[in-house]
């Protein structure tokens, strides 16, 4: 089967990483969706690499991004959930800052543009975030059950928030002067998150990158996540992120059905104008990653990017090198 290049488009490994040991047979997969560019997510192994690096110098492959801690970390104190950079203990902080620039090395190595970075979040002793879904989901966002703990998080998070942001600036600060210093040719996006007590909002990633101003550092935009925290009440996610156009590095590309994400935009929910509200930011960022889940089938994704592609050209202009007509080569 012929297909097209789907350039400027890039793919997370995270849609097929759990189904493959070997790093080239993964990459192979995705490359037979289309994709000639990969972005390389926290669950690839230092052993992954050894078959998907020779494809990156034979030009196989253009990596877009890698996702930090990368490659993979098995300590859970530095995995996609945790306090991270903002750690209050200065030696497991100074472990994290490492950590990134690690990440940026091999990103800069790989001569990929950007890091995707969870900066941190507001701990809790127990994980509020998955009580409060499982609320959501029962009783729903308006029940007197959601509404009283949800106000506990807040205050929790209000309360903490400032603290949490400064060793986050400050670890940020550190990564990004050593990262020009050693002349990484990357951009941090910071993330936004999928959990309620997690950093950043939308207003702190602004904040943090305001005070940073001049660094190598943005906001990367992940779709589905926003959608999910502003259903849950965290914030105003389509119009924030379409005011912070202009600071974004990167985005994820996915749909959220009530609260699951990784969904194929426009096909898994069958609504057909919910999603268009973010057609400007995926037609601006420098960076576009599709990050789907393995229950997404090659079928859904090509069908859901086309609608993708159709809808950006009929909405803002866009126009692809799959438009283009340019051939990608693999049959």
């Amino acid at each position: 089967m012929n297909r097209i290049n789907k350039s400027p488009f890039s793919f997370s490994t995270c849609w097929n990483i759990k189904k493959h040991a070997i790093g080239r047979s993964m990459i192979e997969e995705i490359r037979s969706l289309g994709f000639s560019k990969v972005e390389l997510n926290y669950n690839v192994t230092k052993d992954m690499l050894t078959t998907i690096e020779p494809m990156i110098e034979r030009g196989e492959i253009s990596i877009s991004s890698v996702h930090n801690t990368f490659p993979h970390v098995a300590d859970p104190d530095y995995g996609t959930d945790s306090v991270l950079l903002g750690f209050e203990d200065e030696q497991r902080r100074q472990r994290a800052v490492q950590l990134l620039l690690r990440s940026a090395e091999y990103a800069h190595r790989y001569g990929a543009e950007a890091v995707v970075v969870h900066p941190g979040e507001v701990p809790f002793d127990f994980n509020i975030d998955h009580e409060l879904k499982a609320i959501y989901k029962s009783e729903g966002p308006d029940s007197s059950a959601y509404r009283g703990l949800w106000k506990k998080m807040i205050e929790r998070r209000e309360a903490l928030i400032e603290f949490y942001i400064q060793n986050i600036q400050r670890s940020l600060e550190e990564v990004c002067n050593e990262s020009v210093k050693r002349g990484y040719k990357v951009q941090f996006g910071i993330e936004t998150r999928s959990r309620c007590n997690q950093i950043p909002t939308l207003q702190e990633a602004n904040t943090i990158i305001d005070t940073l101003a001049g660094a190598p550092l943005g906001l990367w935009y992940d779709i589905g996540h926003g959608i999910m925290m502003e259903r849950m009440g965290l914030y105003d996610n389509a119009r924030e992120a379409n005011e912070m156009i202009g600071k974004i590095v990167g985005i994820h590309i996915h749909e959220t059905i009530e609260l699951s994400d990784h969904w194929c935009p426009y096909l898994h929910s069958g609504d057909m104008t919910y999603f268009d509200r973010f057609l400007p930011i995926i037609a601006a960022a420098p960076i576009k990653v599709y990050e789907l889940k393995a229950a997404c089938t090659p079928e859904d994704i090509e069908q859901s990017h086309r609608i993708l592609l159709d809808k950006l050209e009929a909405q803002t202009g866009f126009a692809s090198m799959e438009k283009e007509g340019k051939p990608y080569g693999l049959s």
